[in-house]
């Protein structure tokens, strides 16, 4: 059985060797092979030059640099790409996972056949300012996406490799992961709780924006996963609508000007109705214009990765 563990980081030149020991501890007297990819999303400091340094000498510790910043869902799916394990670990480079739980949470899903097992911070090391945004954050990613996980932000997940082979990450779906993955089918998800420790070097990278950005993503997920390939069901009933209750306002206007001779000309709901049949028409367009382009396909943009060694 092998193992890939994939890194992603931003900046963090004083944790990668320790970390990398620290992995090296708790996975190297296990019955089983592993690599660890460290994956550089455009660090600025001298991070790139830690990941060259821990692979010297080592015959299962690897690093991809990306050209520059794409963001933590696009590092991760370059080091998927390059993952040859029958599982697949994920773990932040601060230093706040621990590496001894990976080989447990890879026994939980062994035992329990599941798909995936996520980490669960039950006991957070970190400032209220990141903790109660968070928590109200996972409550409404749970109910939304009908996944049963109190930290869908957890860096520490293990995944069997057929997982990651069947879901693209790009964007900020990092997040959203075992929703993508619910999404392909493997349904079978876990949680355990893992330790958390205090960040020893550098600075959190994520701001309270990241939580609005992670709703805004989940919101397109869903709209994305239920009308990607039928957009004129969600465009084209709205257009209806729009055309049905703008057509009766003005039937209604019509009567009234025909049969009883009132005046319409001033009315604000000449101008509603109106209003309503132009945009139907225009929600039908786009319902159209939607179709079309779900014919062609169109790939997201991949990484360029700039160095491997």
């Amino acid at each position: 059985m092998a193992l890939s563990v994939v890194v992603p980081l931003l900046n963090e030149d004083e944790s990668i060797g320790e970390l990398a020991q620290k992995v090296d501890e708790a996975l190297s007297n296990k019955h089983y092979h592993y690599e660890l990819i460290f994956v550089d999303d455009g660090s600025t400091d001298q991070s790139w030059r830690e990941i060259k340094k821990v692979t010297e000498g080592s015959n299962h510790v690897s690093g991809v640099r990306l050209q520059r910043n794409y963001g933590k869902s696009s590092a991760l799916q370059a080091g998927f790409e390059k993952a040859a394990g029958d599982y697949i670990a994920t773990m932040d480079a601060d230093l706040q996972d621990d590496p001894n739980e990976i080989p447990l949470m890879l026994q939980q899903l062994k035992e329990e056949n599941l798909h995936l097992v996520s980490g669960w911070k039950k006991e957070r090391h970190d400032p209220i300012s990141k903790t109660v945004p968070s928590r109200f954050f996972n409550k409404v990613t749970s109910l939304v996406t009908g996944i049963n996980l109190n930290d869908f932000n957890c860096g520490l997940k293990v995944y069997r490799s057929d997982v990651i082979e069947n879901i693209y990450l790009y964007g900020e779906l990092h997040r959203y992961i075992p929703f993508l993955a619910k999404l392909e089918g493997y349904d079978r998800i876990g949680e355990k709780v893992v330790k958390h420790h205090p960040r020893k070097y550098g600075e959190t990278k994520f701001g309270i924006s990241r939580f609005m950005h992670g709703f805004l993503d989940l919101l397109t997920l869903l709209f994305v996963n239920r009308y990607l390939q039928r957009p004129m069901h969600f465009f084209g009933t709205l257009g209806f609508l729009s055309l049905i209750l703008g057509g009766a306002i003005n039937a209604y206007l019509s009567i009234d000007k025909i049969f009883f001779g009132e005046p319409i000309g001033d009315r604000p709901l000449l101008l509603l109705g109106v209003m309503l049949m132009v945009l139907g028409v225009q929600i039908f367009s786009i319902g159209f214009l939607g179709e079309l382009i779900q014919k062609r396909n169109e790939k997201q943009e991949k990484p360029n990765i700039r160095e491997t060694v």
